[in-house]
């Protein structure tokens, strides 16, 4: 399993929240996870994420999912082929693509 930033959780669950994304809320919610707080990575985030609008970077992120799912859809009565994909890999690779988003 691919790890996952606790820092960028942090920013998710406080935007969530209509919370300010700040270093002392990023800091509380990674304490209160159980993980040490790197101040420096928490500082950075918050500064990172200024301004940054997240129901458009949400969207974009959305965006390959859906069109992906279009082509699908649209087969209907053409053969179907049943391909079975490993969520674990799906979550892997929508956390990959999220955390590149923020560097």
């Amino acid at each position: 399993m691919t790890k996952i930033d606790p820092y960028l959780h942090a920013a998710l669950l406080l935007k969530g929240a209509d919370k300010e994304i700040s270093e002392a809320h990023i800091t509380a919610v990674v304490k209160a996870a159980g993980v040490e707080v790197d101040a420096a990575r928490a500082k950075v985030l918050a500064e990172a994420l200024k301004g940054v609008n997240f129901e458009d970077v949400l969207k974009a992120a959305a965006a390959p999912v859906a069109v992906a799912a279009a082509p699908a859809a649209a087969g209907g009565e053409a053969k179907k082929e049943e391909k079975k994909e490993d969520p674990a890999k799906s979550e892997a690779a929508a956390a990959e693509g999220l955390a590149s988003l923020f560097g």
